[in-house]
C-alpha cells in the first residue's frame, strides 16, 4: 500500500502537469471531417504509446520508462482511458488483445470479449408479441449489459508479459480520479448530444450540474468511487471486481434498473473466463498480416479485403484515384458479404475460418470484382463445409463508441488492444465509479427466420459478434512493421484495412495513412465517403462507376505505430483528441 500511495504521488504531479501541457507534435482534437491533415507524425528510437487521450498516452509513456513492458503500459492507459473518457471504454467493457513477443517471435491473441448470462435465451430482445424491441429501448439499461471480461484478460495478460508489479500500475489513474481531470471538449460534447444518459441517477449526478445542464469544458471532475474501486482492484487483483463488494454493486446496478433490468448474476461474473484464440494470420503481397478470430470477425474480414486487392496495383492506382476506391469498395463488399453470413462466437457455432481464409476460395470469389461496375450487393460466397448448417447470417447492430491502443516497448514488444463499452457511455448504468457496457445488443435481435438460427443469436455463455480488428503486420523478414487498431463499430474493419493499404501500398507515414479521408462499403445499398474530405471528390467518378454515394461523417479513432530501420514512427487520429508519445 506504502509503494502504491508513493507511485500515485508521483504521477498526481506528472499527469497534472500533463493536462496543461499536450504530448509534442500533436494538435487539439478538430472536428470530424473540418480538416485531418494538421497532426504530425512523432518520432522515437526505444518505445512509443498510442491512444485516444494525451492523459493516458503520457501514464503508458511513464511506465515504460520505469522498465514496465507494453502489456504494462496498456494496463495504465486502459485504466486512465476509463476515467477520461468513460463513453468508450472501461473496465465495465470488453476487449482485443494482440501481443508480438520479439524474444519468442511469436504473436499471441487475449479474448476478453463480454459474455451473455447463464439466463440469457435468443429471446433477449424479443417483446412479448414476439417481435424485436425498439433498439434504443433495449440498449439502455440492465438487460443489455454483458458479463465483463476486460480486467480477467488484463490479468492473464499481465501474469504472461507484466515487468512491473500489478498494483503500480492503477496508481496513475487513482492519482487523477482523486485530484481530478479537466473535462475535455469532446467529453462535453458527447454527454450533452448522448441519448437517455440522464435517466440514470449516478450517470446524471456524475456528468451534469444541478440544473440537468453538461459540465461545461475545462471543470475538474473527480472520481473518488472509481478511485476506491481501483484501490481494491489493485490490492486484491481481477478477484476484487468478479467477487466481493464490486461484484454486489454491479450485479445491483444491472438487476436494480426499473425500467429494463438485467438477468446477470454473481455467479455469472465469478464464472467468467478468458479465451486466447489462435490469432488470425493471412499473407498480403510479402507481408503477413494478423488480427483476432472469432468472435471478433476483424482478423477475418480485414484479411478477406487484402486478399481480394491483391491482383489489383494498388501503388500504379495510387490514393487520389476513383479506380482505387471503387477496387476497395468492392473487395470490401465481398468480404463483408461473408463477414455477415459466417462469423460469430466461434465455440458456439461453426466458424469457417480455414475455408474462408482458402487462397483458391479467395482469387474465384474476388473475379466477381468487375473494375468498371459497381457490383451491388454482394450475396456471401458458398462453402462446401457449410452445407446443411442450417444456421442464417445477416448485418447486426454494433455501436461506434470504442478506443484503440497500439503500444511498442523498449525490447520490442508490442500490444495492439481495441477496448469498448459499446455505444457511448455503455448502457448508461453505473456501478463503483464506471459505466457498464451494452455489448449484449451486438446479437442479432431477431433470432430465426422462417425457423432457421442466426449465425449471431444470443445463448447463455455466448459472447456477441464484435468488428473490433486490433491488427498486427510483419514484413517479409518477419519483423514488426505495423501496430494498429480504430474503434468506429462495423467500420472498424474499414478503417483499419484503409490504414494498411495506405502504408504498403502508398508508401504513406503512418499519420498521414491515419490522416487519409474516408471511404467505405460494408455491402450496404451506397458507398459511404467521408464528409468535409478530399473524398468528396471522388463522388462523380463513383456514380458513374454505378455506386450509389453517400457522404457522411465517419469517425475513426486510428491510432499506429510503424516500426523500422530508422526506429518507431507513432500516428493518432485528427478526428479525435488521442496522440503518440515516444522516447
Amino acid at each position: 500500500m506504502l509503494v502504491l500511495r508513493q507511485f500515485g504521488r508521483l504521477f498526481a504531479g506528472a499527469l497534472l502537469v500533463c493536462a496543461v501541457f499536450p504530448a509534442a507534435g500533436q494538435d487539439a482534437e478538430p472536428e470530424a471531417g473540418s480538416g485531418l491533415s494538421h497532426k504530425q507524425a512523432v518520432h522515437a528510437k526505444s518505445f512509443m504509446v498510442a491512444a485516444a487521450n494525451p492523459l493516458a498516452v503520457r501514464a503508458g509513456y511513464d511506465i515504460i520508462k520505469r522498465g514496465g513492458s507494453a502489456v504494462d503500459a496498456a494496463i495504465t492507459v486502459q485504466m486512465v482511458l476509463n476515467l477520461v473518457e468513460p463513453q468508450s471504454s472501461g473496465i465495465g467493457g470488453g476487449v482485443f488483445l494482440l501481443h508480438w513477443d520479439a524474444g519468442q517471435k511469436a504473436v499471441s491473441s487475449f479474448d476478453g470479449r463480454e459474455t451473455a448470462p447463464a439466463a440469457a435465451g435468443e429471446d433477449l430482445f424479443l417483446g412479448p408479441d414476439g417481435e424485436p424491441v425498439d433498439r434504443w429501448d433495449a440498449r439502455v439499461g440492465g438487460r443489455s449489459v454483458g458479463v465483463p471480461g476486460l480486467l480477467r484478460m488484463l490479468e492473464v495478460a499481465h501474469r504472461q508479459h507484466g515487468a512491473l508489479p500489478w498494483a503500480e500500475l492503477f496508481a496513475p489513474a487513482i492519482a487523477l480520479a482523486e485530484a481530478g481531470f479537466e473535462i475535455s471538449p469532446r467529453l462535453h460534447k458527447l454527454a450533452a448530444g448522448s441519448r437517455h444518459l440522464q435517466r440514470y441517477s449516478a450517470a446524471r449526478a456524475y456528468l451534469f450540474d444541478g440544473e440537468g445542464k453538461p459540465l461545461p469544458v475545462g471543470f475538474r471532475l473527480t472520481n473518488r468511487a472509481f478511485a476506491q474501486t481501483l484501490r481494491r482492484i489493485a490490492m486484491d487483483g481481477a478477484d476484487a471486481f468478479y467477487t466481493g463488494v464490486i461484484a454486489r454493486e454491479i450485479v445491483a446496478a444491472v438487476q436494480g434498473t426499473t425500467d429494463n433490468p438485467g438477468l446477470m448474476t454473481l455467479d455469472d461474473l465469478s464464472a467468467y473466463d478468458v479465451r486466447m484464440p489462435e490469432p488470425v494470420c493471412a499473407p498480403y503481397r510479402v507481408y503477413r498480416v494478423c488480427g483476432m478470430g472469432p468472435p471478433s470477425t476483424g482478423g477475418l474480414t480485414v484479411a478477406m479485403i487484402l486478399a481480394f486487392l491483391e491482383p489489383f496495383d494498388l501503388k500504379a492506382l495510387g490514393p487520389d484515384s476513383a479506380s482505387a476506391v471503387h477496387l476497395y469498395t468492392q473487395a470490401s463488399r465481398l468480404a463483408y458479404a461473408d463477414r455477415n453470413r459466417y462469423m460469430a462466437d466461434g465455440e458456439m457455432v461453426p466458424v469457417p475460418t480455414n475455408a474462408l481464409l482458402d487462397r483458391e476460395y479467395l482469387r474465384q470469389r474476388g473475379e466477381l470484382i468487375n473494375p468498371a461496375s459497381d457490383m451491388g450487393k454482394a450475396k456471401p460466397g458458398t462453402l462446401p463445409e457449410q452445407a446443411g448448417s442450417g444456421l442464417i447470417g445477416g448485418e447486426t447492430m454494433e455501436q461506434p463508441s470504442t478506443s484503440h491502443i497500439s503500444i511498442v516497448d523498449r525490447n520490442g514488444n508490442a500490444v495492439s488492444f481495441t477496448t469498448s463499452i459499446a455505444i457511448g457511455f455503455g448502457s448508461r448504468v453505473m456501478a463503483g465509479g464506471f459505466f457498464l457496457n451494452n455489448q449484449l445488443t451486438d446479437f442479432a435481435f431477431r433470432p430465426r427466420r422462417n425457423g432457421v438460427a442466426h449465425v449471431n443469436r444470443a445463448g447463455p455463455g455466448k459472447r456477441p459478434r464484435s468488428s473490433m480488428s486490433p491488427t498486427l503486420v510483419f514484413g517479409p523478414d518477419e519483423q514488426l512493421r505495423l501496430v494498429i487498431g480504430s474503434p468506429g463499430g462495423t467500420s472498424i474493419i474499414g478503417y483499419v484495412a484503409k490504414t494498411i493499404v495506405a502504408v504498403l501500398d502508398w508508401g504513406m507515414d503512418i499519420q498521414a495513412a491515419i490522416s487519409l479521408p474516408h471511404f467505405a462499403n460494408r455491402n450496404r445499398k451506397e458507398t459511404e465517403l467521408e464528409t468535409g474530405t478530399a473524398a468528396e471528390s471522388f463522388r462523380a467518378a463513383l456514380a458513374a462507376l454505378g455506386h450509389s454515394v453517400k457522404v457522411r461523417s465517419l469517425t475513426s479513432g486510428l491510432h499506429g505505430i510503424d516500426v523500422g530501420p530508422a526506429g518507431l514512427t507513432g500516428g493518432a487520429d485528427p478526428r479525435r483528441e488521442g496522440v503518440a508519445m515516444g522516447d
